[in-house]
């Protein structure tokens, strides 16, 4: 084999091995975090008016989750939440019971809550908005929900973490709840406190 074919060769293996490498480099950007709920740095809250003198706070115990976060393109960013219903904590053991009936989340057909995202649009410093999927009782609709990025950054673990807020309102009708708490409890904010582990 002569010098020139050689030259050739070693052109041919270089260029095969750079066109490979353009995935990873492409992909190098988009980091997989799952939601640090064993820890105990993770909440799903919930809050309701109460005869429009005060709030109702909640929260559910058990939930699962996972997020991915594009650091070149935050628009390829995505979100994953699956609820435990029975898990519902309203610090009352009565209401707790009351809530998780047929009135309310009738958890025994419906034990899972879920979201899942479609869109993830930046609207400012450390600010977005999430858009997806939430599905309670068997019913799935949209909402939209305003993030704020709390921060991120290294671990005392030798981890890496990100964390996040969301809150979000929607009507308990829209989801099949129409037990008549009042004219100002007809809706129900939630809050989502969110952080992630770097895998």
């Amino acid at each position: 084999m002569n010098a020139l074919k050689i030259k050739m060769l070693r052109l041919a293996i270089w260029c095969l091995a750079a066109t490979a490498a353009i995935p990873a480099v492409a992909t190098a950007a988009v980091e997989r975090y799952v939601i640090d709920t064993e820890g105990g740095h993770a909440f799903v809250q919930f809050r309701v008016k109460h005869l429009a003198y005060s709030w109702l706070y909640g929260r559910f115990n058990d939930f699962s989750g996972t997020f991915t976060y594009d650091t070149e393109d935050t628009s390829n960013s995505a979100v994953e939440l699956n609820i435990n219903t029975a898990s519902l904590d309203s610090n009352h053991a009565e209401r707790d019971k009351h809530l998780r009936g047929k009135d309310f989340l009738d958890v025994d057909r419906f034990p899972r809550a879920s979201f899942k995202s479609t869109a993830y649009k930046e609207t400012g410093f450390n600010t977005s908005v999430l858009e997806g999927d939430l599905t309670v009782k068997g019913i799935t609709k949209p909402v939209r929900i305003e993030v704020q990025r709390i921060g991120n950054g290294p671990d005392p673990w030798g981890g890496y973490r990100r964390g996040f807020q969301g809150t979000t309102s929607f009507a308990l009708k829209d989801f099949g709840i129409d037990y008549d708490l009042g004219p100002a409890a007809r809706n129900v904010e939630m809050i989502l406190s969110i952080e992630g582990v770097r895998q």
